[in-house]
């Protein structure tokens, strides 16, 4: 199986007036492609940062991120860009919905930003997927935090990425819709065969997955295999 996900050494670090900030500190590893991989820690640990670093949202200060064989250090803001749009999915915790939009325009930008054709055919089929076909045309602030997020989950996958990051996706959510969403991701990534990144602080949500590494203060302190797996070993 390859590696979709290599991560090495990778470190990130802020000026903050005389002092150095270190908020990851030399992190490596490597994910499969079709795993799904849990990174969990305290609040402030670098949880957030190194998933966006994953994911091309942000640069390293060193150390490297090699995203479906694609160095991601290497390139320009535009290029990373290029790169999510055509392998990555994200949902985030806040939603991150164009408000000026309705539900089905929002799953349709990524399409469109491809130049895809037939792509309200396709995000209506989405919105369907996650049981928001009749909500197809509410905006966002009409729609409730659960209905958001699953309007999201559909807008991430609406490239068939080769990778999903979700941060702390169930968060927002009371535990019953927190239930849906966490069914659906998983769903999504076994018909698709998508790679799925988590952060949470939800252990049981992180024991659902392959793997879990914790980070503290920055650094990995631990990388696991959790017991489903192991049974499968």
């Amino acid at each position: 199986m390859s590696s979709i996900l290599r991560v090495q050494n990778l470190t990130k670090s802020y000026q903050s007036g005389n002092r150095t900030l270190t908020v990851l500190d030399n992190v490596s590893f490597d994910v499969q492609a079709g795993d799904t991989f849990s990174i969990v820690g305290p609040s402030g640990s670098g949880k957030t940062t190194l998933l966006g670093l994953c994911a091309g949202l942000d640069r390293s200060s060193s150390g490297s991120v090699f995203l479906n064989g694609v160095q991601l250090d290497k390139l320009s803001e535009d290029e990373r860009a290029r790169v999510r749009n055509q392998y990555v999915g994200f949902i985030f915790q806040n939603f991150q919905l164009m408000p000026t939009l309705t539900a089905l325009e929002n799953v349709m930008v990524p399409m469109e930003l491809r130049g895809e054709k037939g792509v309200a055919k396709r995000a209506l089929e989405l919105l369907d997927r996650v049981g928001l076909a009749s909500r197809q045309h509410h905006y966002p602030t009409q729609l409730s935090g659960g209905e958001q997020q699953r309007v999201s989950l559909a807008r991430a996958f609406s490239n068939k990425p080769r990778i999903l990051f979700a941060d702390e996706p169930t968060g927002n959510l009371d535990t019953e819709t927190s239930d849906k969403v966490e069914k659906l991701i998983f769903e999504l990534n076994r018909e698709q065969g998508t790679t799925l990144i988590l952060v949470t602080h939800d252990l049981d949500l992180a024991a659902k997955t392959g793997r879990i590494i914790r980070i503290k203060g920055g650094s990995v302190v631990s990388d696991t295999l959790t017991e489903a797996v192991r049974q499968q070993i």
